[in-house]
This record gives structure tokens, sequence and C-alpha cells, in this order.
């Protein structure tokens, strides 16, 4: 077994350990995620380096080739500059190369007649291999002058350009790059520029079966992040801030050596009061708590958002009325999870889901996203938590092997709290293979329970004291 063979096996054999039963199972999807999730040690650096190297060979081979045909282009040229990243570009690069360097340009050539794709780099700097370089600037100083000439010696009949006024993560050639470009092109080549869109959200959303192996223990880092921070041992009711929380998780993340790639949120729901409470608010007994959180881990993202609830005196348990607010949210995500099907749209899920939703007598609100490379991934959006209503971001087709973002909330009423209309945001990763659904690590169907003031006795007021016999008073003397 080689070193990235071993890596893999180890971190798969590690999620296995800690994992509750039936969370990595091929099922219907709506297993529970362990209650107090361990997870994986992090890799050294150096590991996950051959990780994602091996991930990016692999995608290269296997991924481009096949969108390339599917679409019906035979060149595929990327331009980014340094600190001006392609978004595409940023996922094609080793893990040393990190960014684009000075001007990268890479270009994929599809021959034809079941020849491989040639991968070509026109840059000064080599890519660990992934590419074949082209340009020797000591020959030909001109960059631009020597993409052309790549460009006509294969004689292309579309070349695809990552130009895009939809998604931004299709729309990484600027403007002077285009420029630039296109005064260097015959105008005969010039007819042939097409948009790259499908062929820069293909290569985004796409989930190869390596990915997906090891997809699973770095959204349960994440869930073991949230379930430390949700409870006793970063929460003293009374004491805790909103915001004390929240640096918490960043500098968790941080010790860990991964990072954010948002700021967390928390906020606070409580019995009486309109709207969340966030900031330099405490946390009290009574409370319930919402978090959204996400990392980045082997260049994937996470987005999770977990409930708690914090126990007062003698209590063991949420309300029942918080307990029925979080299977409503679980209700609707079943609801959006069995909608999915290759070859709808996303605005075809949120009209489905919302319809059966409402129907069922609840109040959703539907704003679930893909994720990988980006937390806020390419493919086709599910509403969005202001609008939901079908929009042009919302019209991409659902596609296999992409992973999910069930993103929603349900609106419920809470008779413990005076019938208070609360908002139940959940948030789970999940994978669509193209046939069913599966999370990635199980889903929340139980709030997290901060246990702080939980074992204090209940308090129960004292009597009044009985009131003494007094003797009359006469003359302002008491007898």
């Amino acid at each position: 077994m080689n070193t990235t063979a071993h890596i893999l096996s180890s971190i798969a054999a590690a999620l296995l350990v800690c994992a509750p039963a039936g969370v990595l199972a091929q099922q219907a999807g709506n297993t529970a995620e362990a209650e107090a999730p361990v997870y994986p040690d992090i890799l050294p650096l150096r590991e996950q380096a051959k990780v994602r190297d091996s991930w990016l060979a692999q995608r290269l081979e296997s991924v481009v080739p096949a969108l390339m045909r599917e679409q019906g282009v035979d060149m595929w040229v990327l331009i980014a500059r340094e600190y001006v990243e392609d978004p595409v570009v940023a996922t094609m690069l080793d893990a040393r190369s990190m960014h684009a360097r000075r001007r990268t340009i890479l270009v994929f050539f599809d021959p034809g007649e079941g020849k491989p794709v040639e991968r070509l780099t026109v840059s000064r700097y080599g890519l660990a291999g992934m590419f074949t370089p082209v340009w020797t600037p000591e020959t030909q100083p001109d960059q631009w002058k020597r993409l052309a000439e790549v460009i006509a010696e294969r004689n292309p009949q579309k070349i695809a350009l990552n130009i895009s006024d939809q998604t931004a993560l299709a729309d990484g050639l600027t403007h002077s790059q285009h420029e630039e470009l296109i005064a260097a092109l015959p105008e005969a080549l010039r007819n042939r520029i097409v948009p790259a869109g499908p062929l820069a959200i293909g290569w985004l959303e796409s989930r190869i079966p390596a990915e997906l192996e090891v997809y699973p223990s770095i959204v349960r880092t994440a869930h073991g992040i949230i379930a430390k921070a949700l409870s006793d041992a970063v929460i003293t009711p009374g004491t805790t801030t909103a915001e004390d929380v929240q640096w918490w998780m960043r500098d968790k993340v941080s010790a860990l050596g991964l990072k954010v790639w948002f700021h967390p949120s928390l906020a606070i729901f409580r019995a009486g009061q309109a709207g969340e409470l966030t900031g330099d608010a405490v946390i009290e007994p009574g409370d319930m708590l919402w978090t959204d959180f996400g990392i980045t881990y082997l260049g994937l993202n996470t987005d999770t958002q977990h409930l708690a609830y914090v126990l007062k005196p003698g209590e063991s348990d949420a309300p029942e009325g918080l307990k029925a607010g979080l299977a409503a949210a679980n209700a609707v995500q079943d609801i959006l999870t069995a909608e999915f099907r290759v070859g709808l749209t996303g605005n075809d899920l949120l009209a489905a889901t919302r319809a059966r939703a409402i129907a069922s007598g609840y109040q959703p609100s539907i704003y679930s996203h893909p994720i990988g490379f980006h937390g806020h991934g390419a493919g086709p959006a599910i509403g969005f938590w202001d609008n939901q209503e079908a929009t042009p971001a919302g019209d991409y087709l659902v596609r296999g092997n992409t992973a999910w973002s069930i993103e929603l909330a349900v609106t419920n009423n809470v008779p413990e709290w005076g019938d208070q209309a609360v908002s139940f945001r959940t948030e789970e990763d999940m994978v669509f293979d193209g046939e069913q659904v599966r999370y990635l690590d199980g889903r929340q169907d139980r709030f997290h329970l901060i246990k702080g003031a939980a074992d204090r006795p209940v308090e129960v007021p004292a009597p009044a004291p009985e009131a003494l016999p007094t003797e009359p008073v006469v003359d302002g003397v008491q007898e």
C-alpha cells in the first residue's frame, strides 16, 4: 500500500472507530449523529498535501475529460493572476503551488478519437507534474503570444473561458486578462470562444469517491467542535456570553491548524424575548442556543447549524415545545431530501418542498445549497432565506455525486414559552449519489444540553413568617 493510500485508509479507520452505528451506512440518510462525537486527529500538513494531491490527480484524470466530452468542448483555457485567483484555478493547483504565481495559465485540450486530454501550463513555474509546461520564457518572452501559438497549433473548435454573469464561481477571468487574450488571438479563433460555465460548475461540484470516503470525517470534526462549544466545558450559565462561545470556536479551530470560512454565529432565544440575543448577551438557564459554524479541511468545507438548550434547575431535558420545533425541522429536511432527483432544478426542489411542507402544516423557509470546495458551493441554489421564490441561481440542474448543505428553518409556537413563535434553524451536510441522499455524519435530532444549572436544587420559596401577635398600644406605650 502506498503512503497516500495508507493515509486515506487511516482516516477512514479512525472515522469508523468514532462513528455511531449506521452513520456511514448507505441508506435513506436520516441517521442521528453522535451525541458527543470524537473526531479523528488532524493530519500533519505534509500528509494533508499528499492526500490533496492524490485527489487532484484523480480529478484531473476523470472529471475534466468527462465534463469536456459531455459539453462538446475541446479546449478549456483558465487564466489567473497572483492575488486575483480564479475560483476554479485555485482548486487545480497542487498543495505546494497553493496560489497563482505572476500569471498562471492552464490549458486542457481534447484531441478526440479516444486520446487522453492534454493538460498544459503556459506559465513560468511548474505545477508538480500535474500539467506539462509548454512555455520557455527565454525562447518566447511574450506569454500571450505563446498561449496563442499553443491554441493555434491545436485548432480547437470551441475555446471555453471562465466568464459568466450567473455565478462568480465560473467568472474567474478578469476583464484585463480577457482583453489581453482576445488581442493575442486571430479573429478566426476569437469567434470560437464560449463560456465555460458548465465545465467550471461541474468541476467544482463533482465529488470523487476518494473525497467522499474522507468527507464524513471532516464533518465529524466540525460536529465535535460544536458539541464541545455547546456544553458545560465552555458555557457557564449566568457568566458566558454569546460572543465568548463564538471566539472559543475560532480559537479551537485555529489550535487544530484549520480555518473557518466564516465567523461562527451564536444567538440566544429566550422566553418572553422578541428576536434573538447576540454579542455580550449572557447565556441563562432556560435559553435555546443556535449556532452556525463551518470549517475548511483538506480543501473541503462544512456548514452546520445546531441547537442547544440550557437546563433550568430540576430539568433533565428541553421542554416538549422546543423538542417539537426541532422535530418539525427534521420533518422538513426529510421532505426536501426525498425530492432530490437528477435533472431537476434547485427551483423545482424549492417549490415541491414548500408545497408539501405547507400542506403538512409546517411554516418552512428553505435556503439549502451545494457545498464542497466552497461553503456556498457550485450548483443550484434551493431558495434563499430572504427569497422563497424561483431565482436564476436555482436554474441549474441537480447532478449526482454532489454534496449539499440542507439548510432551512421552521417556525413553531412553543407552549411553555406562552405560545411564543420561535424559528428552529437547522443545517446538515449530505451527499447525493444520483439515487439517494446520505448525511455525511448524521444529523441533529435532539438538543445539545448545557447542564450547568440542572443539578442545583429547585428553589422553593420559603413560607412567609407568621405575623407575631401585638399588644395593644395605650397612649403610645405598648402594654
